[in-house]
């Protein structure tokens, strides 16, 4: 916390190193919670890029009240969020097309080598999406129930609920007790 409130200080005074330091320091966290909130490595470099750019044409504004981490991890979420939103609405607008499958492995494959996180990474996907976002921003992203309630404007308790419920889906799934 304390590194985080001077690479901010030193940022907001023009200091590039501080800015690579924050992308250094979470930029690998965030893009994996990119990658499964939204379940595309190019979008998730994507989110991350757009993020970053712009905190960084922000920081001067910017003031840092709780953890850095988890204030980027928000806006992670938020633009992940938006991202699936635009997603849906041009899948309804063009209808279903065919995706182009390539024979080179994609970027997310290659995160999601071993078997054991293809499987989770799948479960995850199986998830409603408000249940995923809290098991990702809650376990990957170390935000509390309360950063994330007010993230998703539910109380609490929802977030709770929702952390719950998808904790035991997700177990029933790499269980094999649910379909795929």
């Amino acid at each position: 916390m304390l590194e985080d409130l001077r690479l901010v200080t030193w940022a907001k005074r023009g200091d590039r190193r501080a800015l690579r330091r924050i992308y250094e320091k979470y930029g690998e966290s965030l893009l994996t919670t990119a990658a499964v909130l939204v379940g595309d490595m190019t979008t998730a470099e994507d989110i991350l890029h757009n993020v970053f750019v712009s905190f960084a044409e922000g920081i001067s504004d910017f003031e840092l009240t709780g953890s850095l981490k988890s204030y980027l991890a928000k806006c992670v979420a938020n633009s992940a969020r938006d991202k699936l939103r635009s997603k849906e609405r041009e899948k309804a607008l063009l209808g279903s097309i065919e995706p182009n499958h390539s024979v080179l492995p994609s970027p997310y494959e290659v995160l999601v080598d071993n078997e054991e996180s293809k499987r989770l990474i799948n479960a995850l996907n199986l998830l409603p999406p408000e249940q995923r976002e809290v098991i990702v921003l809650h376990l990957r992203a170390d935000m509390k129930f309360t950063e994330i309630n007010r993230l998703q404007q539910v109380s609490v308790n929802t977030v709770k609920g929702r952390y719950r419920y998808g904790l035991e889906k997700l177990k029933s799934i790499l269980n094999g007790q649910v379909e795929e």
